[in-house]
């Protein structure tokens, strides 16, 4: 029985957790997984006959959980406003209020780009309510047309 220990930076939550003991869990040979959102680590006991460690790592690599998670960084330098081809720039929306003292606030619009705002591995990417009206309309047809080739 071997045992592997992998840093798994995301991997921030208790579904996170969950999601990856039963990725692991599913490989034969994997005996035992100990997973750690708070940690960030992940260590499997394995059959080293039946499973290698490059098969674990692809398994953790295809579902998305060994990458960086991305941070945006601010550059500093006026940039478009979101909308392709707009030459607008976007700025931050700052105000200061004298009641507030020393605090600091700022707003900033950002457009809508059809993915969660934070990246979960293993989700994928959520649909709009437009395309799930779309998708059931699309079902509706398809169900229709079943019915009418049924009936010739």
């Amino acid at each position: 029985m071997a045992t592997l220990t992998l840093e798994v930076p995301l991997m921030y939550g208790d579904h996170h957790v969950t999601e990856v003991r039963r990725l692991l869990l599913s490989l034969p040979g994997v005996e035992d997984v100990y997973a750690s959102s708070c940690f960030h680590i992940v260590e499997v006991q394995y059959d080293e006959t039946q499973v290698s460690p490059e098969e674990i790592e692809a398994r953790l690599d295809e579902a998305g959980y060994l990458g960086e998670l991305p941070v945006p960084v601010e550059a500093g330098a006026v940039y478009g406003n979101g909308q392709e081809g707009s030459q607008e720039p976007s700025y931050r929306h700052t105000i200061a209020y004298e009641q507030t003292r020393q605090m600091v606030s700022f707003a900033q619009r950002v457009p809508y780009r059809g993915r969660p705002l934070w990246p979960c591995p293993g989700m994928g990417v959520l649909r709009s309510a437009e395309t799930e009206e779309e998708a059931k309309v699309v079902e509706v047809e398809i169900a229709t047309e079943i019915a009418t080739k049924e009936r010739r």
